[in-house]
């Protein structure tokens, strides 16, 4: 009896010792990950959180609250949360839809009155995700620092944004579209004979007990409010945003611990029904049939083939990253007060963690010849592309719009990128001849057919060295997003804020191809021959006013 008890605590004490190892091991790969995103700790900071199983197993806190006073980040400070306001405000439009006063398939001109559709029928599911094809306000070019200081009114900034055209016909594309969370913020009010802040705040906060969350203001005293900063050369105080402006798109304060509490209860279905959360959580189908990457205020993907529900969020002075993966019960939230310090990545490590399944791959041998083969071209039906290059004994990966990076073997047919969350994988067809890549990552795979089109070349052309100094100065592409040119001996180089130099190279008088990165630039002159502005190619056009 005695010798079966002796045993039994010896096991016990093993056991424990076991769990308390590996909660330290834990710990310090938790702590190792903010580190290197919190990396400066007299800057701006963050705070982090991990919960399992309802029991939080890391919470900690990094860098300054405010650089001013020299004030330390804690745990329980309020941050605005950008666009995770978009949850809240899609949770209120199904509570709304749940007590039968409002439908998602109603057209949203019911409630917004005389709104231009030209000719199309836009439903509040259109708006909920993001397939209205209505333009978002946050990308028209009037849309500049002084209109962020401007205080409107619902129906003022709608009437602000209304005669936008169209970007496509609604629910033939996805495109994230501030816009639309804003007219279901005014549509919450038409509906519930509430403001936007009245509502949430007495239908979510206060029944759920989230003392330190409210809608934001700039004039409202907020105790532990962290401030917000940007970082262009040196750190500085984020520019102004009137909060009329975020509305029911990203107008919220919360901290990490309120936002555990709104997870839990949304994935117990304390806040919408579980059907409503059904659909919540599915990707929602474009008129194709295709699926998007989004539901309704939640995009839906996975963390190392785990399933998980995310949102982040971006707004002067702070970003903001939110996950839950309900299998797991695995709850992560990072909050940054600089749009210095993305913490998108760097949640979804501490998820991978939290459930034993990090993002680390080992590196394998693979012949010269054998790498080679993988080199090509290929696309996708979306009009996706990449390039797969072979150099020197090393392969090389360039999505179009992206950057050229290096990928290793980890197992036959598959590759990783250091820094990157996300596998490359190859099929073969029957006679072993490789006919496509999967990229696989958070969201939805995309397979890329393999063509026979030849991999892209650039093609430098000679430039006096007087013509290069007339391209030099600093170019602004958004208010915090400033891209500088400047001449190193021979050579042009471009950086754009918070990134590292690349040089770029001339393709003709006026154009330049970037070393590394699908993207040209191309600098526009005025009569004096003075260069006034550029135009950034890079998935897109992105003009660019000369501001020095």
């Amino acid at each position: 009896m005695k010798k079966t008890l002796l045993l039994t605590l010896c096991f016990l004490c093993i056991n424990s010792l076991a769990i308390n190892t590996f909660a330290q091991n834990q710990e310090k790969a938790f702590d190792t990950i903010l580190k290197e995103l919190f990396a400066d700790e007299d800057g701006p900071g963050g705070t982090a959180l991990v919960i399992k199983n309802g029991k939080t197993i890391y919470k900690k806190a990094f860098g300054k609250a405010n650089l001013e006073l020299d004030v330390p980040m804690q745990t329980n400070h309020i941050f605005r949360i950008g666009s995770i306001t978009k949850q809240f405000t899609a949770c209120a439009i199904l509570k709304l839809a749940e007590e039968e006063k409002l439908s998602l398939q109603d057209d949203f001109t019911k409630y917004v009155k005389e709104y231009p559709t030209h000719g199309h029928t836009i439903t509040i599911e259109h708006l909920l995700t993001h397939t209205s094809g209505i333009k978002s306000y946050t990308n028209i070019e009037k849309w500049d620092l002084e209109a962020h200081k401007r205080d409107f009114t619902p129906t003022e900034m709608i009437d602000w944004f209304k005669n936008e055209p169209m970007e496509f016909a609604p629910g033939t594309q996805f495109n994230y579209n501030n816009s639309a969370y804003f007219l279901l913020g005014y549509i919450i009010e038409q509906v519930s004979g509430k403001t936007y802040a009245e509502y949430i705040n007495d239908t979510f906060f206060q029944p759920l007990g989230m003392k330190n969350s409210a809608y934001g203001g700039s004039l409202k005293i907020v105790k532990n409010r962290a401030a917000g900063y940007q970082k262009l050369e040196t750190y500085k105080n984020a520019d102004f945003l009137s909060m009329t402006q975020p509305y029911g798109a990203g107008s919220l304060l919360s901290n990490v611990e309120d936002l555990s509490i709104w997870y839990h209860a949304v994935n117990s279905g304390k806040v919408i029904s579980k059907s409503s959360l059904a659909k919540a959580h599915t990707n929602f189908k474009l008129n194709n049939g295709e699926p998007t990457i989004y539901g309704y205020g939640w995009f839906l993907g996975n963390v190392q083939g785990s399933p998980m529900y995310d949102h982040g969020g971006g707004i002067h002075g702070y970003l903001t990253a939110s996950i839950f993966l309900p299998k797991e019960e695995v709850f992560v939230a990072v909050f940054s007060n600089c749009t210095c310090n993305g913490p998108s990545d760097t949640a979804l490590k501490l998820a991978a963690t939290a459930i034993g399944k990090p993002y680390a791959w080992k590196k394998i041998k693979v012949t010269n010849k054998a790498l080679a083969n993988y080199a090509g071209v290929y696309e996708s039906g979306d009009n996706t592309s990449a390039t797969i290059s072979f150099d020197k004994g090393k392969l090389f990966y360039m999505q179009s719009g992206g950057e050229k990076t290096e990928i290793y073997p980890f197992a036959k047919d598959k590759f990783f990128t250091e820094g990157i969350l996300g596998t490359l994988e190859f099929q073969r067809d029957a006679e072993g001849q490789i006919q496509s890549a999967t990229r696989m990552g958070r969201y939805l795979p995309v397979v890329l057919q393999r063509t026979d089109k030849e991999i892209p070349t650039i093609k430098e052309i000679a430039i006096s060295a007087d013509l290069l100094e007339k391209y030099v100065g600093k170019y602004q592409l958004t208010p915090s997003f400033i891209l500088t040119i400047m001449k190193e001996g021979d050579d042009l180089m471009a950086q754009a804020t918070g990134q590292p130099k690349i040089k770029i190279i001339p393709v003709s008088e006026h154009k330049f191809a970037l070393t590394n990165v699908d993207a040209q630039l191309l600098f526009h002159f005025d009569d004096g021959g003075k260069a006034t502005s550029l135009t950034l190619f890079q998935n897109g056009e992105h003009p660019a006013k000369r501001i020095e």
